[in-house]
């Protein structure tokens, strides 16, 4: 894939000039960044070098303070876009209250899912990250690795042509990882875009392209093998630390 792709029909995620600050401090500079239409995209940063702010503006939940965001052609925050992506954040937004079948059921609504669609999307979901036997329980019985995984559930539930997971595998036991990753790479056959963060090293291998991410600034963007290649690498770790990564 280029890694320097240009705007077009197949541009999922388009950012042009992203500037995000909190008071003086620059959290986002000057991003410009386009993700295409089936990829795995992925952007790799230690803990506060911007990548969850990336992906609030991206879906909307916050607006930079210059710059702009489209998704799938559409100037971003729009409201209308919230049945056309999901979306699972580093804190998990679920209703302690209620059952996670009520959960679900609550977010199925928001997609326009209902009856037996709603159903069978609920199962199938849940049955993605191994908690169908723990459907009809509360959330407050949950361990905070079963609320990842039902956060998870959510965000896959109406089969969205885009998918954004800040740090979704946190928390996660490496055999239902793995299992979690063979779902996301079947969704990236079927075509749907996945944007992930992360800072573990062996899923930004999986990745089609990478995003590095420094300091609020863009470091480089291209495939994982490419990035190892350009920078005189042997692993990613590596490549991200001579590309700007590190000191």
């Amino acid at each position: 894939m280029n890694p320097t792709l240009s705007t077009s029909s197949q541009t999922v995620i388009a950012l042009k000039g992203i500037v995000r600050q909190f008071g003086s401090r620059i959290v986002l500079d000057n991003i410009t960044l386009n993700i295409e239409r089936g990829e795995l995209f992925g952007l790799l940063g230690p803990s506060g070098s911007g990548k969850t702010t990336m992906v609030k503006l991206i879906t909307g939940i916050d607006s930079a303070d210059s710059g702009t965001v489209h998704m799938l052609g559409q100037r971003m925050p729009k409201l209308s876009m919230l049945q056309r992506f999901g979306y699972m954040s580093q804190s998990d937004a679920l209703y302690n209250d209620l059952t996670a079948k009520q959960n679900l059921a609550f977010f199925a609504a928001l997609y326009g899912l209902n009856g037996k669609q709603a159903s069978e999307r609920i199962n199938h979901a849940m049955a993605i990250v191994r908690l169908l036997p723990d459907l009809d329980k509360p959330v407050a019985a949950y361990s905070g690795g079963m609320k990842r995984r039902l956060s998870l559930a959510i965000a896959l539930l109406h089969e969205p042509e885009l998918l954004v997971l800040d740090e979704p595998t946190v928390g996660i036991d490496p055999v239902l990882r793995q299992s979690i990753w063979k779902e996301l790479g079947a969704m990236r056959e079927r075509g749907t875009t996945i944007l992930l963060t992360t800072h573990v090293m062996d899923e930004a291998e999986k990745c089609d392209r990478l995003a590095l991410i420094r300091g609020g600034k863009l470091t480089a963007v291209d495939t994982p093998e490419a990035l190892k290649v350009s920078s005189g690498s042997g692993t990613i770790e590596e490549a991200f630390i001579k590309l700007g990564g590190g000191e």
